[in-house]
C-alpha cells in the first residue's frame, strides 16, 4: 500500500539531484556520477546505525567493476517502519465509502472508494569526507524543499488498469540537518528528518458471486466488474382526468442519466 509513496519519493530525490550545483571539488564529480550511484535506499530510519548503512553502501558494487575506493559524498534515504494517521486538525480520512467512476475508465464502471490519510517519516542522511560538501548538500536540499512545486509530489496507484496520481505533501520542510557523531576521523554525517503526508486510495469491487454490472471479471484486480448501476426507473403517475374527472393512472419509464455523466472518480 505504501510502495507507490516510496517509489514517488525516490523520483522526488532524483529531482533534487538534478538541481545540484557543485560548490566544492567532491561535488564536481558527484553531480556527474548519476543519481543511481549517488543516492540509495537504506532499511528503516538510520539515525542509530548511520555508519552501518554507510559500510553497506561502501560494500555495494555500484560500478559493476573490480573493487575500488567508495565514492563520496553519498546520500542514503530511508522510510520509518512505523505509521501514523494524519492528524485530524490537518485532514480527515474518507472512512465512509463513496461510489465513484474513474474518469479514465472506458467501461465507466462503478467502484467503492475509501481513502487513507497517513504520515510517513522519511530520513535523508548525507555522508561526506569534508564539512563544506556536507553543508552544501544539506543547504541545497533545504532550498529545494522551499521551492513551491517541491512542497508536494504525487504517488501513482493503479486500479482496474487505470493509473491515477494521489497527492503526497512534504510537511515541515525547514527542519535542520543534525550532526550524527561518528568514530571516523574524516567523515561528516548529517541527518534530515521530514514527514510525508500521503493520501492513499482503497478501491473495492464486487467479489465473485456478488451482483455486478457484467463489464469485467469479478475478483480480477486488473479488469474487475463494477457495481450494478440503475439504468431505468419505473414510475406510476396519478393525474386528474379531464375537467376534474376520474384519476388517470399512467405508468411510464424514466431513463437514468448515463453513468459517465454522474461524476465521481478519483
Amino acid at each position: 500500500m505504501l510502495q507507490p509513496v516510496k517509489e514517488a519519493f525516490g523520483l522526488f530525490m532524483g529531482r533534487f539531484y538534478a538541481t545540484l550545483v557543485p560548490t566544492t571539488k567532491p561535488l564536481e564529480s558527484y553531480v556527474t556520477r548519476g543519481v543511481a550511484k549517488s543516492i540509495a535506499w537504506a532499511p528503516s530510519r538510520m539515525i542509530d546505525a548511520a555508519e552501518d548503512m554507510l559500510s553497506l553502501w561502501m560494500r555495494s558494487d555500484i560500478h559493476d567493476a573490480p573493487s575500488r575506493p567508495p565514492d563520496m559524498p553519498a546520500i542514503l534515504v530511508a522510510l520509518a517502519k512505523d505509521y501514523t494517521p494524519t492528524g485530524r486538525d490537518y485532514t480527515r480520512q474518507v472512512a465512509d465509502r463513496e461510489m465513484v467512476i474513474i474518469p479514465t475508465d472506458p467501461k465507466e464502471r462503478m467502484f467503492g472508494l475509501r481513502a487513507v490519510a497517513g504520515d510517513i517519516r522519511a530520513q535523508i542522511v548525507i555522508f561526506a569526507t569534508d564539512e563544506p560538501t556536507a553543508h552544501s548538500l544539506a543547504a541545497q536540499f533545504g532550498l529545494f524543499l522551499d521551492a513551491t512545486p517541491n512542497r508536494r509530489f504525487t504517488a501513482r496507484y493503479t486500479f482496474a488498469s487505470q493509473p491515477m496520481d494521489w497527492p503526497v505533501q512534504v510537511e515541515l520542510p525547514d527542519v535542520p540537518a543534525m550532526n550524527i557523531p561518528t568514530e571516523a576521523k574524516n567523515l561528516t554525517v548529517l541527518a534530515i528528518d521530514i514527514t510525508l503526508r500521503a493520501e492513499i486510495p482503497l478501491f473495492d469491487a464486487p467479489k465473485d458471486g456478488e451482483p455486478n454490472d457484467g463489464k469485467g471479471m469479478p475478483g480480477n484486480a486488473a479488469d474487475p466488474a463494477g457495481y450494478p448501476v440503475v439504468q431505468q426507473i419505473g414510475i406510476t403517475s396519478r393525474e386528474a382526468g379531464p375537467n376534474g374527472g376520474a384519476t388517470d393512472i399512467r405508468p411510464y419509464g424514466v431513463a437514468a442519466p448515463d453513468a459517465g455523466d454522474e461524476g465521481g472518480g478519483a
